[in-house]
């Protein structure tokens, strides 16, 4: 094995690297937050496949092979396809509006009233995601090192906060594009083809398990509804999604990039659900279907290559993580902070207009503030992650409060120019509201909170934004210059040196 820890430590030593090489670029405000909104098509690709891919894509996608066969695939399917809607039918329009969280979008929308509750909402989405990816440490730590659980914690979480906190979206980038890489070659390029030759082929492994396995709706209809609802409408409105589509450097960037990204993951899905099946020819009893990736690796893949792909499973969980913590900050620093300490600039401005790209004054001081906090909210997450045994629950009601509360309120935004900010809060209030009573009633697990939950926003959002009075014509006026991109943006110009990746001209 020491190899294959060779290969590890090199590789999070690597990580540190590039935090500290990305702090030299985070010189303001959208470098931080936003890499200067400045990416190229191959590095936007590599980094919204990398964070849209983590442990649950892996591990888990693997684990649902294992249990289903071939149709354990969709739960990585459905992200993959609303990676693809977002990037085709929103993306551009969303890179447009130059902010830099989902509640600032609201808040431009609507007149300034509806980012409030929504920043609560998509702040514990954020938290609880960070928190899940940072536990998945336990999982791997203790396959490479033999480590305890709070130790694995610690070590995986401290490496992702120190890289993120240095350098913010630019390290983030940066180590994502490694990870991006070294995920490719570890899971499709080796992975894949020794799992299924170990298991004999695919006419061994035909011959071997039920029919069912390779039955490609096998997992139940119900089952992959609902993670179209959870997964291809939740990567529509999440906001550690929106902040990386902030970083396109165009709306080609935006859209293009995003799809190869959208069809990475479905290859990446069906590349699971293939590695999940050969281990159930393998390992026909394992305790739980979870150990199925840990097991396959240990015990088919020879010294070196062990340790590449469980550095892919490793930067797998980081990127999610690193998103996830970075989302969590801004949430909690723009949309949540400064409204508590009752920060108004531009005499009067709200939210999004306070915290947009105009607004990059003293970008030393903003740098330094949006630094502390994803120290300190990476600091919650290791804790909480320590703290909790199972949090699936948890993050189960995170995703339905997102697409339950918020994913009517966004998308009516972007699509119909009646909705008012009335609508919007009843909608986010009655939906999230219905979420939490329906998971009390039928168990947090169900699916039926999120279906009807869903209803009930999207029938408050209509029936409220038609009983109100329209929203202000100047409000939409001022919102459709943002849409179109005709906004001045006084951070053209002063976002610090081009980008190392393959530049793109940037849309003025």
């Amino acid at each position: 094995m020491a190899v294959d820890y060779t290969v590890i430590v090199v590789y999070l030593l690597g990580m540190l690297a590039m935090g500290w090489w990305g702090m030299r670029r985070a010189r303001s405000k959208s470098d931080f937050l936003v890499a200067g909104r400045r990416l190229g098509p191959a590095m936007y690709s590599g980094t919204m496949a990398a964070i849209v891919l983590g442990g649950a894509s892996t591990i888990g996608g693997v684990g649902l092979g294992y249990q289903y066969g071939l149709s354990g695939a969709w739960m990585v399917f459905t992200i993959g396809l609303g990676l693809l809607a977002l990037s085709l039918f929103f993306s551009a329009r969303i890179a447009r509006l130059r902010v830099y969280t989902v509640s600032e979008m609201l808040d431009l929308r609507y007149g300034g009233r509806a980012g409030v509750i929504s920043g609560v909402v998509m702040w514990a989405y954020t938290l609880m995601l960070a928190v899940t990816s940072t536990i998945a440490y336990a999982t791997i730590f203790d396959v490479l090192f033999d480590l305890n659980r709070t130790v694995s914690i610690v070590i995986g979480g401290a490496i992702v906060v120190a890289y993120s906190t240095l350098g913010g979206m630019w390290s983030i980038t940066l180590t994502d594009m490694v990870q991006f890489v070294v995920k490719t070659i570890g899971v499709l390029l080796l992975l894949l083809p020794i799992a299924v030759v170990r298991a004999g082929g695919f006419a061994e492994m035909r011959a071997k398990l039920p029919t069912g396995y390779f039955d490609p709706l096998g997992i139940g209809g119900e089952t992959i509804f609902t993670y179209v609802l959870i997964y291809t409408f939740g990567m529509l409105i999440g906001q550690d999604i929106w902040q990386r589509v902030f970083t396109a450097g165009s709306d080609r960037t935006a859209r293009w990039g995003g799809t190869v990204a959208g069809t990475y993951c479905l290859v990446y899905a069906v590349a699971g659900a293939v590695i999940g099946t050969a281990a159930k020819v393998l390992y026909p009893r394992l305790p739980s279907a979870d150990d199925a990736f840990a097991t396959i690796v240990k015990d088919q893949l020879p010294v070196g290559v062990r340790g590449l792909v469980l550095a892919a499973a490793l930067a797998a969980v980081m990127s999610t993580s690193s998103g996830a913590l970075i989302a969590c900050a801004t949430v909690a620093n723009n949309d949540i902070w400064s409204r508590l300490r009752g920060v108004v600039r531009r005499g009067g401005a709200t939210g999004a207009d306070a915290a947009g790209d105009g607004a990059d004054s003293g970008a030393h001081d903003e740098v330094r503030g949006n630094r502390a906090f994803i120290l300190l909210m990476g600091v919650v997450v290791i804790c909480a992650a320590i703290a909790l045994n199972d949090v699936v629950q948890a993050l189960t009601v995170a995703y339905n409060l997102l697409v339950g509360g918020l994913l009517v309120p966004i998308l009516g935004g972007l699509l119909w120019r009646r909705g008012t900010v009335q609508g919007a809060l009843a909608a986010v209030t009655v939906g999230g509201l219905s979420v939490i009573g329906l998971m009390a009633w039928f168990g947090i697990l169900a699916n039926e909170p999120v279906y009807y939950g869903l209803l009930s926003s999207l029938v408050a959002y209509v029936v409220v934004s038609l009983a109100t009075r329209p929203t202000d014509p100047a409000t939409l006026a001022a919102w459709r210059e943002r849409l179109a991109g005709r906004t001045p943006d006084a951070e053209a110009g002063a976002t610090g040196p081009e980008p190392v990746s393959d530049p793109v001209p940037t849309r003025q």
